[in-house]
């Protein structure tokens, strides 16, 4: 049995949760490759147009999936820490089910759809009781892939910390969700630009989840979803060892429209660019914006 894996949405959050537990309990997974033209092309397909950016890219990457596989991964993830998901990734298995139910595909569910406590550990323990793996073994595979997780999550904040402080490049706050900046169609091209500035890009979702929603309450007390949450407390917390902040979001994203608003006007002394992707295929207009927004921000400096 082979198990395909969407490089898309909650990969980016969870690689290494989900391949490290797939490779204790012995598992077979294949998982679909870089976005690239011919995959976004996919989802465009099969999608409606209200559709956001990263549903089309997920719809794309399964669309490339069929047919090597046995079962398509799909999580169904509802609440995150205690605070509510986009829409999407509730929706995200029946959305798939429904858009490709003439292909007959085999969907493997993994649902954590309320606040109730330890749920993941139960939406784990009942895929693996149907994937056939042993109870022992799937409690052994959950317990080393959150070990996984959470090393690779701080090996990644301590490093990113370390250049926070000793680099003397511009510094550049990323704010954008893991599914866009780790992707490689929507996220590389503003990191390479960036770097080809020579500004130091310090990426928000890289700092520690807890710590960014404990200080996203000092903005706002009534925001409900988790991971804008994550992003607008690391703007908080870094506000004054960062020059600028761009927001990186995919048209047309309900949450970050709202969120990035609030963002604005509550952090006017920060200079703040808004960069919105789409399915556009050049870089050169987002290029231009970079290089005006990093000139402004050295202006600035200097004259400070």
């Amino acid at each position: 049995m082979k198990i395909g894996i969407p490089r898309a949405l909650l990969y980016y959050k969870n690689e290494k949760f989900w391949t490290t537990f797939f490779d204790e309990i012995g598992a077979e997974y294949i998982v679909s490759p870089e976005t690239n033209k011919e995959i976004l092309t996919r989802g465009e397909n099969i999608s409606i147009d209200e559709t956001c950016l990263p549903t089309k890219l997920l719809l794309g990457h399964i669309d490339w999936l069929i047919d090597k596989c046995d079962y398509i991964f799909i999580p169904r993830v509802a609440f995150h820490r205690g605070y509510e998901m986009c829409t999407k990734f509730l929706a995200q298995t029946d959305l798939v089910c429904n858009t490709f139910r003439d292909r007959n595909i085999k969907t493997l569910f993994y649902n954590v759809y309320d606040k109730k406590y330890n749920r993941e550990r139960k939406a784990v323990k009942k895929m693996g009781k149907f994937l056939g793996v042993k109870r022992s073994r799937i409690k052994y595979a959950y317990t080393t892939a959150k070990q996984a997780q959470q090393y690779f999550e701080m090996f990644r904040e301590q490093h990113q910390q370390k250049v926070l402080e000793e680099s003397g490049k511009i510094k550049i706050l990323l704010v954008a969700h893991a599914y866009n900046v780790g992707d490689k169609y929507v996220g590389e091209p503003v990191l390479g630009t960036l770097k080809s500035l020579g500004c130091e890009p310090i990426i928000a979702e890289y700092m520690n989840e807890a710590k960014c929603i404990r200080a996203s309450l000092e903005v706002s007390k009534t925001m409900p979803w988790a991971y804008n949450r994550h992003l607008l407390g690391a703007i908080e917390l870094l506000k004054d060892e960062v020059d600028g902040v761009i927001l990186l979001t995919t048209f047309p994203c309900g949450t970050d429209s709202m969120v990035n608003e609030l963002i604005v006007r509550k952090y006017k002394e920060l200079p703040i660019i808004t960069l919105t992707v789409d399915s556009q295929d050049g870089t050169a207009g987002m290029e231009t914006r970079l290089e005006s927004f990093v000139d402004i921000i050295q202006l600035k400096k200097e004259r400070a």
